[in-house]
Protein backbone atom coordinates (compact mmCIF):
# COMPACT_ATOMS: atom_id res chain seq x y z
CA UNK A 1 0.00 0.00 0.00
CA UNK A 2 1.19 3.68 -0.72
CA UNK A 3 2.13 5.51 2.08
CA UNK A 4 -0.72 8.65 1.54
CA UNK A 5 -1.70 11.52 3.70
CA UNK A 6 -5.05 12.83 3.03
CA UNK A 7 -7.89 15.49 5.00
CA UNK A 8 -11.61 15.27 5.38
CA UNK A 9 -11.66 19.40 5.21
CA UNK A 10 -10.18 20.05 1.36
CA UNK A 11 -9.43 17.17 -1.35
CA UNK A 12 -5.80 17.61 -2.76
CA UNK A 13 -5.42 20.47 -4.90
CA UNK A 14 -8.55 22.09 -3.61
CA UNK A 15 -9.01 25.10 -1.40
CA UNK A 16 -8.44 25.02 2.44
CA UNK A 17 -11.43 26.11 3.93
CA UNK A 18 -11.33 30.00 5.53
CA UNK A 19 -11.20 28.31 9.00
CA UNK A 20 -8.31 26.48 8.73
CA UNK A 21 -7.11 30.37 7.54
CA UNK A 22 -5.69 32.95 9.50
CA UNK A 23 -8.61 34.77 7.81
CA UNK A 24 -10.88 32.66 9.33
CA UNK A 25 -10.53 30.47 13.28
CA UNK A 26 -6.59 29.38 12.13
CA UNK A 27 -8.11 25.80 13.08
CA UNK A 28 -5.25 23.37 12.54
CA UNK A 29 -7.02 20.91 9.52
CA UNK A 30 -7.59 17.25 10.22
CA UNK A 31 -5.19 14.98 8.62
CA UNK A 32 -5.07 11.28 8.24
CA UNK A 33 -2.64 9.14 6.52
CA UNK A 34 -2.30 5.19 5.26
CA UNK A 35 -0.05 2.74 4.21
CA UNK A 36 2.48 2.97 6.96
CA UNK A 37 6.01 2.21 5.60
CA UNK A 38 7.33 -0.92 8.05
CA UNK A 39 9.77 0.19 10.58
CA UNK A 40 8.10 3.59 11.02
CA UNK A 41 8.71 4.48 14.62
CA UNK A 42 7.54 8.41 14.28
CA UNK A 43 6.27 10.78 12.10
CA UNK A 44 6.72 14.51 11.32
CA UNK A 45 5.21 16.89 9.71
CA UNK A 46 5.45 20.33 7.95
CA UNK A 47 2.92 22.64 6.01
CA UNK A 48 4.96 25.35 3.24
CA UNK A 49 3.83 27.50 1.30
CA UNK A 50 6.46 27.55 -1.82
CA UNK A 51 4.74 30.60 -3.31
CA UNK A 52 5.73 33.01 -0.35
CA UNK A 53 6.56 36.42 -1.45
CA UNK A 54 9.92 35.87 0.27
CA UNK A 55 10.55 32.88 -0.97
CA UNK A 56 9.11 29.19 1.15
CA UNK A 57 7.40 29.86 4.24
CA UNK A 58 6.71 27.62 6.84
CA UNK A 59 3.25 27.78 8.53
CA UNK A 60 3.31 24.43 10.94
CA UNK A 61 6.10 21.57 12.10
CA UNK A 62 5.64 19.02 14.43
CA UNK A 63 7.37 16.06 15.45
CA UNK A 64 7.58 13.04 17.49
CA UNK A 65 4.20 12.35 16.30
CA UNK A 66 3.86 8.63 17.62
CA UNK A 67 4.59 5.66 14.71
CA UNK A 68 1.12 4.03 15.85
CA UNK A 69 -0.99 7.15 14.71
CA UNK A 70 -3.22 7.13 11.42
CA UNK A 71 -4.22 11.04 12.03
CA UNK A 72 -3.94 13.81 13.73
CA UNK A 73 -7.47 15.65 14.29
CA UNK A 74 -8.82 18.58 13.58
CA UNK A 75 -7.20 21.26 16.29
CA UNK A 76 -4.50 19.19 17.69
CA UNK A 77 -2.08 22.11 18.70
CA UNK A 78 -4.57 22.96 21.07
CA UNK A 79 -5.41 19.59 22.65
CA UNK A 80 -4.02 17.61 24.95
CA UNK A 81 -2.02 15.53 23.21
CA UNK A 82 1.16 15.40 24.99
CA UNK A 83 2.93 13.44 22.73
CA UNK A 84 4.08 15.23 19.72
CA UNK A 85 6.20 18.68 19.82
CA UNK A 86 5.65 21.82 17.69
CA UNK A 87 8.54 23.53 16.73
CA UNK A 88 8.38 27.33 15.98
CA UNK A 89 6.98 28.03 12.74
CA UNK A 90 7.94 31.42 10.45
CA UNK A 91 5.33 33.41 12.24
CA UNK A 92 7.19 32.40 15.28
CA UNK A 93 4.58 30.15 17.03
CA UNK A 94 4.95 26.83 17.96
CA UNK A 95 1.72 25.91 16.52
CA UNK A 96 0.23 25.93 13.81
CA UNK A 97 -0.60 29.31 11.43
CA UNK A 98 -2.48 28.74 8.47
CA UNK A 99 -2.48 30.53 5.28
CA UNK A 100 -2.95 34.52 4.94
CA UNK A 101 -1.15 35.52 2.16
CA UNK A 102 -1.53 38.83 0.79
CA UNK A 103 -3.94 40.36 -1.95
CA UNK A 104 -3.02 40.49 -4.93
CA UNK A 105 -0.55 37.51 -4.68
CA UNK A 106 -2.27 35.21 -6.80
CA UNK A 107 -3.22 31.35 -6.08
CA UNK A 108 -0.68 30.11 -3.53
CA UNK A 109 -0.13 26.39 -2.53
CA UNK A 110 -0.15 24.84 1.13
CA UNK A 111 2.41 21.61 1.05
CA UNK A 112 1.36 19.40 4.42
CA UNK A 113 4.39 16.80 4.33
CA UNK A 114 4.35 13.88 6.70
CA UNK A 115 7.77 12.24 6.75
CA UNK A 116 7.44 8.18 8.37
CA UNK A 117 10.82 8.11 10.88
CA UNK A 118 12.74 5.03 11.78
CA UNK A 119 13.12 7.46 15.31
CA UNK A 120 11.09 7.29 17.66
CA UNK A 121 12.02 10.35 19.75
CA UNK A 122 13.54 13.52 17.72
CA UNK A 123 15.40 15.57 20.74
CA UNK A 124 15.20 19.33 19.41
CA UNK A 125 15.13 22.50 21.74
CA UNK A 126 12.53 24.69 21.73
CA UNK A 127 14.58 27.63 20.30
CA UNK A 128 15.06 25.52 17.23
CA UNK A 129 12.83 26.28 13.89
CA UNK A 130 10.68 24.51 11.18
CA UNK A 131 13.36 24.64 8.79
CA UNK A 132 16.22 22.82 11.18
CA UNK A 133 13.37 20.73 12.71
CA UNK A 134 12.45 19.62 9.38
CA UNK A 135 16.40 18.66 8.05
CA UNK A 136 16.74 16.92 11.41
CA UNK A 137 13.47 14.49 10.35
CA UNK A 138 14.28 14.28 6.56
CA UNK A 139 17.86 12.14 7.92
CA UNK A 140 15.43 9.21 9.39
CA UNK A 141 13.21 9.52 6.71
CA UNK A 142 11.65 6.52 5.46
CA UNK A 143 8.99 7.43 2.93
CA UNK A 144 7.38 11.03 2.93
CA UNK A 145 3.55 11.40 1.61
CA UNK A 146 2.07 14.87 0.37
CA UNK A 147 -1.09 16.41 0.33
CA UNK A 148 -1.25 20.04 -1.11
CA UNK A 149 -4.46 22.35 -0.59
CA UNK A 150 -4.61 26.14 -2.23
CA UNK A 151 -5.85 29.49 -0.86
CA UNK A 152 -6.00 32.92 -2.10
CA UNK A 153 -6.37 35.91 -0.42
Amino acid sequence: MTFSLMSPAFAEGQPIPKKHTRFGENIFPPLKWTGTPEGTQSFALIVEDPDAVRGVFRHCAIINIPGNWTELSQAVDTGPEHAIKFIRNDFGNARYDGPQPPAGTGLHHYHFKLAALDTRNMSISDDVGAVQAWAGARKHRIAEAVLIGTFQG
